[in-house]
């Protein structure tokens, strides 16, 4: 008798073995992606006196790295798109490799500010570009918990870099060496390696596949299409130009941009200046914190993050729900670190963080199952690029006005107050979101009865 499979069971080790695939590799590059972008906060504990840079000159390096993101997030996207992941993603992983590497190189504010720019547009395209990659392989009920299992990158990648930086730099302070130049170096390389892998392991398409079984195969590739055609039937008789065109005049994605900027603010704001705040416990509260005990503190509320985000998205699959999980997160981290500065004690504000980072990384990650919901083929690669880039701009303002202030008053109250708000007002446009949508689906409802009707 022929082997006979049930479909529950099919999609079981279907997605099992697309998860096992797929999801452990893509978290290693993000976790370098991350670890190669954000290293630069613990570099600035030596670094800035090392080639004298202000507070103000070190918040410009660090967010003129989003500038370069977003002038080059919508080309590499669409580029993605007409390439594929495996050579795109490996072209990514290369430069920006290999430009984190020159880092430790610097002896300047003005050669500091230009590698981040460059480092920018080297790794523009990788995040949204795998947001889009998943969405080629995982249906949509599934989404969430990828997504969340993804972006567990970014929190393990401040638990386990945190200190793994400082441990290189106090390596290299030991044999003579400025460590904060051996971590910059170091920690690059891996990036080259990983992008070279790329080109033999990642797979583009569920066509491509040669790793599923034919019946795996064709029931991803049957349901995966299926989702397409129901997003939207208008776009059916659009060219690629088209859709990319009505991305841009699209009212909801620049909402969905809006949102992201508010959430990444907060997100953005710890990864350059958690080890500063930390540091700047010795002249506000008398604290002696080392090099290694600020590189394990940072790594806390990271920690927590990991925990909380995935129990969050879990919950947002099951209820089946994007808007209010995310609104709520993104409130209750603005909230959280708004506290925690009105207490100002020690306590309280590594507690504020422990709930910021929970929050906007819960907030994140759900957001990033909204748009693949609305969005199809070039169009979404477009619109997930644009919606990136421009809420990626967090990473430039945050940054910059926190180093600017904090020059200015001496404190990181002022701006991490600012910070606060710009995460609240992504969750509020969240919830705004939702309801436009809500309406939106109504309406489009209502025109397919009305034109079922006529017939």
């Amino acid at each position: 008798m022929p082997n006979i499979i049930s479909s529950t069971q099919l999609e079981q080790e279907t997605i099992q073995r697309v998860s096992k695939r797929i999801v452990p590799f893509l978290i290693i590059l993000f976790i370098m992606a991350f670890l190669d972008r954000t290293n630069i906060g613990f570099a600035a504990l030596h670094m800035n006196d090392a080639i004298g840079i202000t507070q103000t000159i070190f918040g410009l390096g660090a967010g003129v790295f989003f500038l370069g993101y977003f002038i080059a997030e919508v080309p590499s996207n669409i580029l993605l798109h007409r390439f594929g992941a495996r050579i795109w993603i490996a072209r990514i992983m290369i430069t920006w490799g290999i430009i984190a590497a020159m880092m430790g190189f610097i002896n300047s504010g003005t050669q500091f500010i230009v590698l981040r720019f460059l480092l920018g547009i080297a790794e523009a395209g990788f995040f949204p570009g795998v947001i889009f990659y998943l969405t080629l392989w995982f249906p949509t009920q599934y989404r969430a918990r990828v997504f969340a299992g993804f972006y567990l990158g970014l929190p393990i990648a401040q638990i386990i870099g945190a200190p793994i930086s400082v441990g290189l730099m106090q390596w290299g302070n030991t044999l003579g060496l400025d460590g904060w130049r051996l971590m910059y170096i170091l920690e690059g390389i891996p990036s080259i390696i990983l992008g070279i892998v790329c080109l033999k392991y990642l797979t583009n398409t569920p066509q491509e596949a040669h790793w599923l079984s034919q019946e795996q195969k064709t029931w991803l590739i049957d349901t995966l299409e299926k989702e397409e055609k129901e997003k939207s039937t208008s776009n059916a008789q659009l060219s690629k130009g088209e859709m990319i065109k009505q991305v841009f005049r699209n009212p909801l994605v620049w909402i969905m941009a809006l949102a992201y900027f508010g959430i990444t603010s907060g997100s953005n704001a710890m990864f350059f200046f958690l080890p500063s705040v930390l540091e700047s416990f010795r002249n506000t509260f008398g604290l002696q914190i080392s090099l290694i005990q600020n590189g394990l503190l940072t790594a806390i509320p990271y920690a927590f993050a990991a925990v909380g985000m995935i129990m969050w998205s879990r919950r947002s699959d099951k209820k089946q729900e994007r808007y209010h999980h995310g609104a709520c997160a993104a409130i209750m981290a603005a909230s959280a670190i708004a506290i925690a500065l009105l207490i100002n004690e020690p306590w309280a504000i590594v507690i504020g963080f422990m709930f910021l980072a929970i929050g906007v990384f819960s907030a994140i990650n759900i957001f990033w199952t909204i748009p693949g919901q609305t969005l199809t083929g070039v169009g979404a690669a477009a619109g997930i690029g644009l919606i990136n880039s421009v809420g990626n701009l967090s990473g430039f303002t945050g940054p910059y006005l926190t180093g600017y202030l904090y020059t200015a008053t001496g404190t990181y109250s002022v701006p991490f107050f600012i910070i606060a708000g710009f995460v609240a007002m992504g969750g509020l446009s969240l919830i705004l979101l939702g309801r436009l949508n809500k309406a939106t689906t109504t309406k489009a409802q209502l025109v397919a009865q009305a034109h079922l009707g006529t017939k």
